[in-house]
């Protein structure tokens, strides 16, 4: 598959956050950078000259642009340090060497000590985080000291030091910073509770211990140590503004392979994150065309055998979005909730994003295409047995039950085609009656388009529920029409589409493009029914006053009222001031109808 030009990668890369790599003609690795627009970032390398020669040299080599979506920047700060640090590009200078960021470690051992660190030592120890600065660890560990009373010492407290009193209590019990488990003073079951409420606070999840922290603030409070609880309200804040860390880097999770599919009716997108030592080391997104109706669970077993090939993949777990059968060898994940349903819903966002800019690069490059896709697509969506290049959609308008008009828009190949579009005036139909309109507009409609032999369309479009569908049949059925045209119902409330002699309706995916397009042609539908019913209004009043007077024409009603602005500041208007406008003649006639018509 050749690369697209520059410019086009540029035009679909998406506006979120994320990291990009730029390639060579030979495939090898340029840079890596983060962004919190990936397409204005991005884009800012060529459309302008560098001041650094070296960056001018970057951007002309620069052949193909790959990027991975994430949520936040600090996200993509994260990813970009793995990357670099894995990769090498050779234009990357910062985070080449071995900078680390700090984490927040849960010792595992008797009563556990609580200490940041930019070492991970695979000793069963826990480990929270990375994070961006050393100002946050500060912060975190300032709020579980007051709210908890933890050790500080590396003192082995192990049962038989603490029996034997091998250690004696320092000044950090004394002052209140510590209960004393080297003497025995507290319990390793009431320690390890504390450390436990710790832990749900490195996750994000401390409602408990705000709750604690109101109650220590209550009591300062209450004790008039109005300074000391304005200390914990500070800190409380800065608690409930924190978030629980992105699950890019997850010490729990390693070595695992994640896998997610994206498809539609010609492609199949299917993307592949790496994740070791906790962290996000590979993303690449495999393209297969689609030969046959093949399911997404052929597909996605057909790309993880490739993949792990062409990678020499040798995890055992993998996290797929569906169950499949890979022998006793591979663990296969599904997961439901939690660290690892959120990486395989980021894989998931990164295949939909792959998929969005191709699909943009076609209806760019390759319009044709585009458009049998989106034919495809709708034939499969609304269950027709041929695509529907052919739509025509039907509304009506009246208001109060006066003059009652409907529209009929045409769309071909999923465009307007506004030549086509008709007006109908109501001839049959007496008083507000929604369906009564809607099969005389319908019959009018394909009866005129039989005897003039011209194409049928092949969809219909009522805007209405069932009793505006049920209408419109009838006179496809007076017609000998149905069955030969596929003809719907759309619901305004819940978008529910209605299918004759079908009693359930049917609801399509709030973000499919075959609900957009049937959206905009009821839009559609509506606004042109409309400004025909406002344009026949305005007229209708006009009829009723002005067009009644003997001697007065349609061009003396338009310079009247673009003088008075109204018909009733023409009633009140002298013969001089109407004279001023359309001569004395005529201001004599229209100043004596009024006359008349008061007596």
């Amino acid at each position: 598959m050749s690369i697209p030009s520059i410019e086009l990668q540029l035009q679909t890369l998406p506006d979120s956050p994320g990291v990009y790599q730029y390639f060579d003609k030979d495939e090898k690795i340029l840079y890596v950078g983060k962004a919190k627009n990936l397409k204005k970032r991005v884009a800012s390398y060529f459309n302008k000259v560098h001041d650094n020669a070296k960056t001018n040299v970057l951007v002309r080599k620069i052949v193909e642009i790959k990027h991975i979506v994430v949520s936040t920047e600090q996200d993509a700060l994260l990813l970009e340090n793995n990357l670099i640090k894995k990769l090498q590009p050779r234009y990357n200078v910062l985070l080449r060497d071995d900078k680390t960021y700090p984490w927040i470690c849960i010792k595992k051992e008797p009563f556990s000590r609580i200490f940041p660190t930019r070492n991970m030592i695979k000793d069963g120890s826990e480990y929270f985080g990375p994070y961006t600065s050393f100002k946050t660890v500060h912060t975190l560990l300032d709020l579980i000291k007051e709210l908890y009373p933890l050790r500080t010492c590396n003192y082995d407290l192990s049962e038989s030091n603490i029996k034997n009193h091998k250690y004696k209590v320092c000044l950090e019990f004394h002052i209140g910073n510590c209960k004393g488990p080297c003497e025995g003073l507290e319990s390793l079951e009431n320690y390890q509770k504390q450390v436990d409420a710790i832990r749900h606070i490195l996750k994000g999840n401390f409602k408990e211990s705000l709750k604690e922290f109101k109650l220590k603030m209550q009591e300062l409070a209450n004790n008039l140590q109005f300074e000391e609880a304005q200390k914990i309200k500070e800190k409380m804040e800065v608690l409930e503004n924190y978030q629980a860390k992105s699950t890019i880097l997850n010490p729990k999770i390693s070595n695992i392979d994640v896998f997610s599919i994206i498809s539609d009716e010609t492609m199949a997108y299917i993307n592949f994150l790496q994740i070791a030592h906790g962290a996000i080391i590979r993303s690449h997104t495999l393209e297969l065309k689609k030969k046959l109706d093949e399911s997404d669970e052929d597909l996605l077993a057909l790309a993880v055998v490739e993949l792990r090939e062409r990678f020499q993949l040798t995890s055992k777990e993998l996290i797929l979005p569906f169950e499949l059968d890979f022998g006793n060898t591979l663990k296969v994940t599904v997961p439901q909730l939690g660290d690892k349903k959120s990486i395989l819903e980021l894989s998931q966002r990164n295949a939909k994003y792959h998929r969005l800019e191709q699909l943009k690069q076609i209806q760019i490059v390759d319009p044709e295409r585009h458009t049998n896709r989106i034919m495809a697509q709708m034939k499969k969506d609304l269950r027709l047995s041929v695509e529907p290049r052919h739509i025509e959609c039907f509304d009506n308008s009246n208001i109060q039950g006066t003059n009652p008009v409907a529209a009929c828009v045409v769309f071909k190949d999923g465009k307007p085609s506004k030549k086509d579009y008709r007006h109908f005036n109501i001839k049959t139909v007496v008083g507000p009656d929604d369906f009564a309109s809607m099969e005389e507009v319908v019959y009018r409609r394909y009866k005129r388009l039989t005897e003039e032999n011209q194409p049928l369309p092949q969809l219909i479009i009522i805007d209405g529920g069932k009793g505006q569908l049920s209408s419109a049949l009838k006179s496809l059925d007076a017609l000998d029409l149905r069955g030969k045209i596929a003809i719907i119902g759309i619901a305004k409330r819940l978008e529910e589409l209605f299918y004759p002699g079908d009693s359930v309706p049917l609801y399509l995916d709030k973000k499919s493009e075959t609900l957009k397009i049937i959206q905009q042609l009821r839009n559609e539908a509506h606004r042109f029914g409309i400004t025909h019913h406002r344009d026949k209004r305005s007229k209708s009043a006009l009829q009723n006053s002005l067009e009644t007077i003997p001697g007065i024409g349609e061009k003396t009603m338009v310079l009247l009222l673009k003088q008075f602005k109204s018909v009733k500041r023409i009633q009140l208007a002298t013969e001089n001031e109407i004279s001023a406008v359309v001569g004395l003649s005529k201001a004599k006639k229209i100043t004596e109808f009024y006359k008349e018509s008061e007596n």
